[in-house]
């Protein structure tokens, strides 16, 4: 790995929504959503990520939303921008959209769908990194892709020149041990998962990209500022307090239980597009009750 940041990449980075209203990106709730999280202390945001629905924006919704996104946080924290594609030609296109906004990386899923062997995946990682000249974030998350990316492959994407770290949504913590006594130093390891992340920063992760955030900023900005600085006991409180919500999160398709949360907060509608549709009624008491555990009041 060559390339350097110039930002940090740690702690909680939250997996920004993409807010609708009648069936269009709501723009003036996303802003608040955005200002929200950096007044709660977060240390970075994603938008268009999976929890961003960036599967069913237009392309030309994809880069407002990131476009959008840089104005708003105006350098005060890192914006590592969804740039993911089963495409490798799309997923260029975004990342090279994503640097000429101002993102400060971009984040690339493993094609999913198409299930590329791991030559494949090696391959469309070095396109990307030779033809945008910005850190990447490598996203692993076997569930939704169908494909899982080795840590011998992802040794070799590693080596190229704008790779600079993974999101690991697998919960595997072996992995993450190996990743830290084979890769550099400088390697940054993100979870993807918030209920493990705990577990995933004591095998050598900086910090999660995550969905709870979006409901609960502070406490999760809370959480990583303990596990970052050694202070386990408070970490594992503050875990015991949000592992309600994380779960909760994911009691119907994401996002839909997160829009419901931050409906219910006044923060943006319950609006999702298809084939995703609203959070079933049956879950609503446990999300409500989740969010009262966690320190957020509806």
């Amino acid at each position: 790995m060559h390339f350097m940041t110039s930002k940090p990449f740690q702690g909680v980075i939250t997996a920004l929504v993409t807010p609708f209203a009648d069936g269009r990106l709501d723009e003036p709730a996303f802003v608040a959503l955005i200002e929200r999280q950096v007044a709660a202390g977060v240390h970075g945001v994603v938008p268009v990520g999976t929890t961003g629905e960036t599967s069913t924006l237009s392309h030309e919704e994809h880069k407002r939303v990131v476009s959008l996104c840089v104005e708003v946080t105006n350098g005060r924290i890192p914006v590592i921008a969804g740039a993911g594609s089963n495409s490798t030609e799309e997923a260029v296109d975004f990342a090279r959209h994503a640097k000429a906004a101002g993102a400060d990386a971009s984040l690339v899923v493993t094609p999913y769908y198409n299930r590329p062997g791991q030559e494949g995946l090696y391959q469309h990682y070095k396109t990307i990194s030779d033809a945008v000249d910005l850190p990447m974030l490598v996203y692993n998350v076997p569930s939704r892709t169908s494909i899982d990316i080795t840590n011998e492959t992802l040794l070799r994407v590693a080596e190229l020149p704008n790779v600079v770290g993974i999101k690991d949504a697998t919960g595997d913590m072996v992995r993450a041990s190996l990743q830290k006594r084979f890769f550099a130093p400088e390697w940054i390891m993100l979870s993807g998962d918030d209920p493990s992340a705990l577990g995933y920063i004591a095998h050598g992760g900086r910090g999660c990209i995550s969905v709870t955030a979006n409901v609960a900023p502070a406490a999760c900005a809370a959480f990583f500022n303990a596990c970052l600085s050694g202070q386990w006991t408070e970490a594992l409180a503050l875990q015991n307090r949000l592992i309600r919500l994380h779960k909760a999160l994911f009691l119907d398709a994401s996002p839909s239980p997160t829009k419901f949360a931050l409906s219910r907060l006044g923060l943006c509608s319950e609006e999702v597009r298809l084939p995703v549709v609203p959070c079933a009624p049956q879950h609503y008491a446990e999300i409500v009750e989740a969010m009262t555990e966690a320190g957020v009041s509806s």
